[in-house]
């Protein structure tokens, strides 16, 4: 993945989510953290939500991560797939990397009723201005 792709996903807070169940698309707005490659990107939401539900029906997602606020905006479009955590070491240290870069998801992060995914990247279509845009495999 190229090096301004990792870097506009290590720097941005929020990217919106898209879901799909019963073959009705869905969009959350939602905060995200990274693994160290960018392959991996972690949220977090309530598991009585409608996005938990889709996702639990059809695990392909597709999100948004702009720079629209930026003089030369930038987006991303990242293709992924839920998967499962490797245990409950890597639960907690998502966990931990989540209230440290959003602190505000305090309560949410220790409700009952939440869960963090695990989003592998497959794929991205980067645009760089209007009209730059790269598409890259990434597993």
């Amino acid at each position: 993945m190229r090096e301004e792709i990792r870097s506009l996903l290590r720097n941005r807070r929020h990217c919106v989510m898209a879901t799909a169940a019963d073959n009705q698309p869905y969009c959350s707005l939602m905060l995200y953290t990274v693994n160290a490659d960018c392959t991996r990107i972690f949220m977090c939401t309530r598991r009585n939500s409608r996005k938990y539900r889709n996702l639990e029906e059809n695990p392909c997602v597709s999100l948004l991560v702009d720079s629209r606020d930026q003089p030369r905006p930038r987006a991303l479009t990242v293709e992924g797939e839920v998967e499962a955590f490797a245990g409950n070491l890597e639960i907690q240290q998502v966990r931990d990397a989540m209230f440290t870069a959003h602190p505000e998801l305090q309560t949410l992060l220790d409700s009952p009723d939440a869960s963090l995914i695990c989003i592998r990247v497959k794929s991205v279509v980067f645009l760089n201005g209007l009209t730059d845009a790269i598409r890259e495999q990434v597993e």
